[in-house]
């Protein structure tokens, strides 16, 4: 009897280092930082997989990392309830929940106050 062997389903965490690499431009790069400052400045940060992206969470859904031709977009779930004296979030600002941060190829992250909203979204995500 011979039985194929049956592969088991990638981790959410090979999903994203595999979207990363296939990406293979600046984006891959990009993605890459983001997530790694997002790891960063948390510890307790849970990566997932979910709608064909990368998704981060903390006692519920931080952001998403999507990935177009000219921007990596990171939704923030409740980016609408953080403050954001930096002014990074500069997409998806009409909704009355969700926010957003568009970074294009050549645009430098502050990675000071991008640490700092993630540690709001989670804090946010605490107190719900």
């Amino acid at each position: 009897m011979n039985k194929s062997p049956v592969k088991a389903a990638a981790s959410p965490a090979e999903l994203i280092d595999e979207r990363i690499a296939t990406l293979g431009d600046w984006r891959g790069e990009m993605l890459a930082r983001v997530r790694a400052l997002i790891l960063a400045a948390d510890p307790g940060v849970v990566e997932e997989w979910k709608w064909s992206n990368p998704v981060w969470s903390h006692h519920g859904l931080i952001c998403t990392g999507e990935t177009y031709k000219k921007a990596v977009k990171m939704t923030f779930a409740k980016g609408a309830a953080l403050d954001d004296p930096s002014g990074l979030f500069n997409a998806s600002m009409d909704g009355n929940v969700r926010r957003a941060i568009d970074v294009h190829e050549g645009d430098k992250l502050d990675e000071k106050a991008l640490k700092a909203l993630i540690r709001a979204a989670v804090a946010l995500n605490k107190a719900s």
